[in-house]
């Protein structure tokens, strides 16, 4: 009497794998590559289970050869994983904001964490760009420009989003593409809790870039978590690097 219920178990067990494997296949050999090297920080690749790198990546369509900038690089977690997917071949631009010369002291200096990843012999294809964030750019034309978690932090600065905008559609060679991710608001929230949650309204975002010129390719739910509420302070410990994510991805038209 158990056989038809373990058919099934077995069945779907198989379907799973198959999942899995069909998952695993469409992930791009020099992302795969990229997410496995073993030169990354321990403390980046703790962070994999939640930040999805090789989706990300896919879904970006990083490929070699290619040249990539990266808006305010952070730590450098994507750098790393920029640089190894592009190869020998590409060039990774890390733009990283100048510190305020008032800044206060235990504010970080992302420009010297970059300058840092650029000196290692591992990621030689990287070069550091620094200048005010509103002027962020990189000195050549690119295949992408990249941010995460920092858009919403714009309308927390003295800057001219649609402008900064339209300096990224700019520095994209035609065709290249702008990609955004960061926490998501809740919907029609605009900018209301860019400062007090660093939550940003995704379909704010597009409604903002697309007026900078930009064609809307599509979106990912690769990082979304409908466990998120979205009312709270990314920081909060319940929720924190387990946000609901959205990652936008706009084109630069050819003509």
């Amino acid at each position: 009497m158990m056989r038809y219920p373990l058919v099934l178990a077995a069945s779907l067990m198989a379907l799973s794998l198959s999942a899995t494997s069909i998952q695993a296949a469409s992930i791009p050999a020099n992302i795969t590559a990229a997410v496995a090297d073993g030169n990354r920080p321990d403390a980046d690749k703790q962070r994999d289970a939640n930040r999805k790198p090789a989706e990300t990546l896919a879904f970006l369509g990083v490929k070699p050869g290619e040249k990539v900038g990266e808006l305010i690089p952070g730590g450098g977690y994507f750098t790393r994983l920029f640089s190894k997917a592009v190869g020998a071949k590409g060039h990774v631009f890390a733009l990283a904001p100048e510190r305020p010369a008032d800044a206060p002291a235990d504010m970080p200096d992302l420009a010297a964490k970059a300058k840092a990843i650029a000196a290692d012999p591992n990621y030689s294809n990287v070069r550091v760009v620094v200048a005010p964030v509103g002027t962020l750019a990189p000195p050549e034309p690119v295949d992408l420009i990249f941010t995460a978690q920092n858009y919403h932090d714009l309308h927390n600065f003295p800057v001219d989003v649609i402008a900064f905008n339209k300096t990224v559609f700019n520095a994209l060679k035609p065709g290249g593409l702008y990609a955004v991710l960061d926490h998501s608001a809740e919907g029609g929230s605009g900018v209301r809790d860019t400062k007090t949650l660093h939550r940003i309204d995704a379909e704010f975002v597009k409604q903002e870039v697309t007026a900078a010129g930009f064609e809307f390719v599509g979106s990912s739910d690769t990082l979304a978590n409908s466990a998120d509420a979205r009312t709270a302070k990314v920081f909060d410990p319940a929720i924190r690097g387990k946000t609901d994510q959205f990652i936008l991805k706009f084109r630069k038209p050819r003509k």
